[in-house]
């Protein structure tokens, strides 16, 4: 178990480092301006709700911890 977490660890502070220099370098990511995302815009009041966003980071952090428990 402790293995597992060390490992697990390690990747959440990798991505995290790489977020980091995206932010750092002004670097725009289009996560919640995909198509399919759901935004309702009235006078008072704006819902966002990015469905296809969430889709797409499942998918991605699910590679991933299929990636780390290979390891």
């Amino acid at each position: 178990m402790n293995n597992y977490f060390a490992k697990l660890l390690i990747a959440v502070g990798i991505i995290v480092v790489i977020i980091g220099a995206l932010m750092l370098l002004n670097i725009k990511l289009p996560f919640g301006k995909l198509p399919g995302d759901i935004v309702i815009k009235k006078e008072n009041f704006t819902f966002a709700f990015p469905i296809v966003t969430c889709i797409i980071a499942s998918l991605i952090l699910s590679f991933i911890m299929w990636i780390i428990s290979k390891f």
